[in-house]
């Protein structure tokens, strides 16, 4: 197949992307934030942009909703989606952002528009306060982060 450019690639279907960072705290809970439109928490993140990587769109997303400049550590877990009406499949990448104690959250700036609030959650909290999805995601990205690994998770769920 060839294109007016030549570039095979660019007839190859593309995938949405998303990009996320767990920061924890010293019991291990994770860091949700609250959006403003939407029924359910979140961790921080969003959509990688075109010609950004997933960890570049991770520095970006923590910078735009916490107001914090950090490098994201190890990868804990992608997680292909499937499509669903009104979403296309995606891949979506969850970094380790550390562990942050009363001074690493004392420079939180959550963006009035964006986000109402934050807080530390453990696993109860996150299946209460989450959608099904990210919940199973998250408590994901935290085992890994404890056991020191890395999931590859297919729409939440482990795939091995």
């Amino acid at each position: 197949m060839s294109t007016p450019s030549g570039d095979y690639t660019a007839t190859l279907p593309r995938k949405r992307m998303g990009a996320a960072v767990l920061f924890t705290d010293a019991a291990g809970r994770a860091l949700l934030v609250e959006p403003v439109y939407k029924d359910y928490w979140e961790i921080v993140g969003g959509c990688v942009d075109a010609d950004e990587s997933p960890r570049q769109a991770a520095v970006r997303e923590v910078k735009e909703e916490l107001g914090k400049s950090i490098m994201p550590g190890r990868l804990l877990v992608t997680d292909w989606v499937p499509p669903r009406p009104g979403r296309t499949e995606g891949v979506m990448f969850v970094y380790d952002g550390g562990t942050l104690d009363e001074v690493g959250t004392a420079d939180i700036h959550l963006p009035p528009d964006e986000l109402s609030s934050w807080a530390w959650c453990a696993e109860e909290q996150i299946r209460e306060r989450m959608s099904e999805l990210l919940a199973r995601r998250v408590v994901a990205a935290l085992r890994a982060k404890a056991e020191g690994t890395m999931f590859d998770l297919e729409n939440g769920f482990y795939t091995h």
